[in-house]
């Protein structure tokens, strides 16, 4: 942000991401992951911690592990080759990571509330090479460390939401074949550590997905989320969403039976299709969770971020709409406020009749 160039075209870009999730009518906004680089199937979203973390070396070369195993002539090789990480070669330390700073730029543009998420330290961890540390358990604990502290100050700079984008509970593939020592109740652990303390301080968020590189599918099939339900109740937060619209809504009375005492934010919209979804199919999805997720503890959300290089902003843009319509046809019914939404006012339409 000491560069002039930088700085304008990165506020004018956060901007733009914040302006069009308010016209959509969005409660709770993100600053769009603006601040990640522009690499092949979203890679950024590890390699930009692990790139600015402290204890990490600066050279870069292929990754140690490639959990999405396709061969040549499959989309999701290219991102697979492509990653390059650096290697552990001391301490890790939170490093260069500015969350809190990020988190201010974008606030400031905004009356909203904005989320602010990162990458568990799982991810960044088994990245990596590592010349330094005796275990995989020491090193994920290690970067778990560092996050906690980095994210204290994002919750004292005054972040209402922060979200942990993903603990490693229904995903084992990234953990590798033996997975014996870092299995789900080591990651409940590392998960709580992460966060210790941020409850006093802010709102929790644990996010869920089944991954979308290059807004694909890494599954042939929906997966189901209940054999691990239990694992994600240990978590210590306030909300935890769920990749619901791909799977057509098959989990939604195991969340309620198996999430006791937390939020549950379940996606109504898919970031995989181009398709934008209608508003009545949002609102259907909606009515069906309601039979089993009391309505003060149901949230409203996206499947996961769209910005994984296959969806172009048009698109995006208006499964935002379409998610807060099909939530106003809700709302409605059950006498609660809506939201405004002025990218469908018809006052404001360039047709006849809105």
């Amino acid at each position: 942000m000491v560069n002039s160039a930088y700085r304008e075209q990165y506020t004018d870009a956060v901007s733009c991401y914040l302006r069009d999730q308010e016209t959509a009518g969005l409660d709770i906004v993100t600053d769009g992951d603006a601040h990640y680089d522009v690499e092949v199937g979203g890679h950024s979203w590890i390699s930009y911690p692990v790139g600015r973390i402290g204890g990490y070396a600066t050279e870069y070369r292929p990754a140690a592990a490639v959990s999405i195993q396709q061969k040549r002539g499959h989309i999701l090789h290219d991102g697979a080759e492509s990653r390059l990480n650096p290697t552990i070669v001391g301490p890790v330390t939170r490093g260069a990571l500015q969350y809190s700073a990020m988190w201010k730029t974008a606030q400031r543009l905004t009356t909203r509330p904005v989320k602010f998420g990162t990458i568990t330290p799982e991810f960044i961890a088994l990245s990596a090479r590592d010349q330094h540390y005796k275990s995989r358990r020491d090193r994920i604990m290690a970067v778990s460390e560092a996050l906690n502290q980095e994210l204290h100050e994002l919750a004292d700079s005054g972040c209402a939401a922060i979200q942990m984008e993903e603990p490693l509970l229904h995903l084992p593939g990234p953990r590798g074949a033996d997975n014996d020592d870092i299995g789900p109740d080591f990651m409940i652990q590392v998960f709580n550590n992460t966060v210790r303390g941020l409850r006093a301080k802010t709102e929790v968020w644990c996010h869920s997905c089944w991954g979308n590189p290059s807004q694909q599918r890494l599954t042939p099939k929906p997966t189901i989320y209940a054999p691990v339900l239990k694992y994600y109740n240990q978590c210590d937060c306030d909300v935890i969403t769920f990749e619901t619209a791909h799977a057509g809504g098959m989990d939604l009375e195991e969340y309620g039976k198996q999430i006791t005492g937390k939020k549950i934010a379940i996606g109504v919209i898919d970031h995989h299709t181009l398709q934008v979804e209608r508003p009545d199919e949002v609102a259907d999805l909606i009515r069906r969770a309601l039979k089993h997720i009391p309505k003060d503890r149901l949230v409203i959300t996206s499947d996961c971020g769209m910005g994984r290089e296959g969806m172009a902003r048009r698109h995006a843009y208006y499964k935002m709409v379409a998610m807060v319509q099909g939530t106003n046809l809700v709302r409605r019914e059950l006498g609660l406020v809506v939201a405004p939404c002025l990218a469908a006012d018809p006052r404001y339409s360039l047709t006849e009749g809105g």
